[in-house]
């Protein structure tokens, strides 16, 4: 990884079990320069985001980490409702992204489209804080 002296590498948190994406992520991650975190659990969640990430990516349909009332809960905490929040699901899930709009998922994107510009997503949030 190589920052420039006083920049600090940025965080991201994937609410990720997919082995697939945890591979792409990682890979990415590299390229971007940003610390990759996996949480699992709404408890491990909420207390990483107090790091404050620069961006907090959720596999939507990743039901055992209760997405939806996660990002309720973090979108609903004063302290944590800055951090930006990435989910992605099935392109025909428009029910669920609704949801996830409605809790205060900031982008919600489909799969197809979160793989192909997910170099882009961390090198801009990389920066975002940089």
């Amino acid at each position: 990884m190589s920052l420039r002296m006083n920049d600090e590498a940025q965080t991201v948190l994937a609410v990720v079990t997919d082995l697939f994406f945890s591979a792409k992520i990682n890979e990415a991650a590299k390229r971007a320069g940003v610390i990759l975190k996996y949480v699992t659990t709404e408890k491990d969640l909420l207390e990483k985001a107090k790091a404050d990430p620069a961006l907090i990516i959720f596999d939507l349909n990743f039901e055992a980490a209760r997405p939806i009332e996660s990002i309720r809960k973090l979108k609903g905490t004063y302290e944590l409702k800055h951090i930006s929040v990435l989910g992605y699901l099935s392109h025909v899930q428009t029910d669920l992204q609704r949801l996830a709009q409605e809790a205060g998922c900031d982008t919600v994107m489909p799969r197809s489209a979160f793989s192909m510009n997910l170099g882009q997503i961390l090198m801009r949030h990389a920066r975002a804080g940089a």
